[in-house]
């Protein structure tokens, strides 16, 4: 368990939850944090590896998977489906393979076709976490979920997830479904972009969906610096002996509930990212970071209006 259990951050959200993560060691002598997939008991590492333009090749995830961080994520959309297939050939088994549909694959014959080609791109004969990429404001939820369920009866697929689904979007997809759960919420979530604070982080804690945080680092170490004009994250990482990368994502994981799906394109990177969860900050560390590094965080008008947008655009078959 991690050493120091923080109380409740400044933000407002508990940091330290004993019953939904633990560490594992590893054979290396390092140890790597799990935590729990919603309810389901399959446990998680709490900093996995993400694909979204990844152009790292088969050894940096074979790699992170060596080093613990066996939860891979990747879409259809992304274009990395097949390395990550060939990065898990052989060791199927000890990765928990997460990947997505497209929005204009969301009709039911359509999410059945995805998932095919998917499971064929990645050499694969299941898929542990099939995930709505985005939501489809044109095509009806039932009609997604209900072909997602059979993917799940038909062993195609373990669980169900959504991703870049705001509180309403997630509520529609729940009442939706008819025999398994959401088990969890892809969202973007790091030091400057903290709008799941605002209802849906709590919400997902109330209904044990777990938040897996895409872009931890936003869109770049610097782009977090250029908000931190005091230099917080510098000085919280040289207090630590960490690279401010390190204290980024374990504020990210620092929050019960979240585990997070850094990118790294080559082995140093992976290994950086990988040693980012064996520390627990501080309440006044966390204080510092949350209070000192500028941040932004998206109320309901502006999530209405990117709602009603992407609406628009699908209406006429884009941004999908």
């Amino acid at each position: 368990m991690i050493a120091s259990a923080h109380e409740v951050s400044s933000a407002g959200v508990w940091v330290s939850d004993p019953a939904s993560y633990f560490w594992l060691d590893l054979a290396d002598g390092t140890t790597m944090e799990h935590r729990y997939l919603s309810e389901t008991g399959v446990e998680l590492p709490a900093s996995g590896l993400g694909t979204w333009n990844y152009t790292g090749g088969i050894e940096p995830l074979r790699t992170g998977i060596a080093l613990g961080a066996c939860f891979i994520d990747t879409a259809e959309s992304y274009g990395t489906e097949e390395v990550v297939g060939r990065a898990i050939q052989g060791n199927r088994k000890a990765v928990f393979l997460a990947t997505k549909v497209s929005p204009r694959h969301f009709h039911h014959a359509d999410v059945i076709t995805s998932a095919d080609r998917s499971l064929r791109r990645l050499n694969t004969d299941y898929i542990d976490l099939y995930q709505l990429h985005w939501p489809n404001y044109t095509i009806s939820i039932a009609e997604t979920v209900g072909a997602m369920e059979l993917l799940v009866d038909r062993g195609k697929v373990r669980f169900i997830g959504v991703s870049n689904f705001h509180l309403r979007d997630l509520k529609n997809a729940q009442k939706a479904m008819t025999k398994h759960k959401i088990v969890s919420n892809q969202v973007r979530y790091n030091l400057i972009d903290r709008t799941i604070e605002l209802g849906l982080l709590d919400y997902c804690r109330q209904q044990k969906i777990t938040v897996i945080a895409h872009s931890p680092l936003a869109s770049g170490p610097s782009s977090i610096t250029a908000q931190d004009p005091e230099g917080v994250l510098e000085k919280v990482a040289k207090n630590r002996s960490k690279s401010a990368v390190q204290v980024a994502i374990n504020w990210c994981i620092s929050t019960r509930g979240i585990v997070t799906i850094p990118k790294a394109n080559s082995m140093e990177h992976v290994k950086e990212n990988c040693a980012a969860s064996d520390f627990a900050l501080s309440v006044e560390e966390a204080r510092l970071l949350e209070t000192k590094i500028k941040f932004s965080r998206r109320g309901p008008f502006e999530l209405a209006l990117r709602r009603i947008a992407r609406h628009g655009l699908q209406m006429i078959g884009k941004n999908q």
